[in-house]
């Protein structure tokens, strides 16, 4: 099978081509822009933390403005967990390390 010169020609100009491209300069990398560090404005949005021991578990509870917010529990045997009030109704939902919210069963069981 004869090539003709033109072809071959051809072929050398598209693999002279995509080996140059392979040896292009990479971008020198960006520095990261840092946001600026974060500013307690107002001493009230500051949370009141407050650290107890209930049997052997410890349990913070942090309060803005005397309002309970959020709740960490610490058992002796045990993950921790988290509860928190994301309406601001009082009711606390429980998180799991995660963030996701945990569905806790409530249904009963058996009366006697």
């Amino acid at each position: 099978m004869s090539r003709s010169p033109s072809f071959l020609a051809l072929l050398l100009c598209v693999c002279a081509g995509s080996v140059g491209a392979q040896g292009q300069a990479v971008p020198a990398p960006v520095n990261d822009a840092r946001p600026p560090a974060l500013e307690v404005i107002d001493d009230s949005v500051e949370p009141q933390v407050t650290i107890r021991k209930r049997g052997e578990d410890m349990v913070e509870e942090y309060r803005v403005n005397g309002v309970l917010v959020k709740v960490v529990v610490t058992p002796e045997h045990g993950a921790p967990y988290t509860l928190i009030d994301p309406k601001g109704n009082g009711v606390l939902v429980p998180l799991d390390p995660t963030g996701q919210q945990i569905s806790v069963p409530m249904w009963e069981i058996g009366t006697f």
